[in-house]
């Protein structure tokens, strides 16, 4: 058993169900503004509707769904502006973390930071969009434990939660998906060269350009 079933395993019914709930979301099988069909998905999570009904709470809480009175549950689904707003927010708690980071970063913080780089990269490469994403995430946590500031941690994760689909779709495009990899790079560089200033912007660029194709998919839709 690998080291995410076992955390899965582990794991209360509907604390299982939320972690699966929020994949879909998040890879786009759930669309922003769809309605959440209680019979399909406990057949599809393989729970009953108590522990599922208990998930979409968890989720409410987090931002992902909003419960209707007497229409269930549906996912939501943000504006542009909304977006530009979170994205402008989250790009500064991005660039404080890896100016933090860059202060407190250990070279064995750097070995396992190059460690998921090489893992994403594979990923990238093997074009499994969900995996790197994965990985993608575990990176830019990291980054932010790093930064050693329980306050920024809890604020940037709060936020991301939310916006964790958009950063998924923003791959979808190929070149995108590419320059995001080779930014990646970049933020590893920066952070063992212990340049804060230098990571600060990267991830900064980096959110700013994430922003820009969200915006324009949600232009073509």
């Amino acid at each position: 058993m690998d080291g995410s079933n076992f955390q899965i395993a582990r794991l209360t019914l509907p604390e299982a169900a939320a972690e699966r709930l929020r994949a879909l979301i998040i890879e786009g099988e759930l669309a922003p503004g769809a309605r959440l069909n209680e019979r399909e998905l406990s057949q599809r999570l393989g729970v009953s509707r108590t522990p599922l009904r208990e998930a979409f709470r968890m989720l409410a809480a987090d931002g992902l769904l909003v419960q209707l009175p007497n229409r269930g549950a549906q996912v939501v689904a943000l504006s542009p502006e909304d977006v530009r707003h979170a994205f402008e927010v989250m790009a500064s708690l991005e660039g404080l973390s890896g100016e933090l980071a860059a202060n407190r970063v250990s070279d064995s913080d750097l070995v396992e930071l190059r460690t998921l780089q090489a893992e994403m990269e594979r990923a990238h490469a093997g074009h499994d969009l969900p995996t790197y994403y994965r990985i993608n995430r575990a990176i830019h946590d990291r980054i932010n434990a790093i930064a050693g500031n329980p306050i920024l941690t809890q604020t940037f994760r709060t936020l991301n939660i939310r916006l964790h689909a958009l950063r998924f779709r923003s791959n979808l495009v190929r070149g995108k998906w590419d320059q995001a990899v080779a930014e990646h790079r970049h933020m590893i560089d920066a952070l063992a060269a212990r340049d804060g200033a230098r990571l600060r912007g990267i991830l900064v660029r980096h959110l700013k350009a994430k922003l820009q194709v969200v915006l324009e998919t949600m232009d073509a839709a």
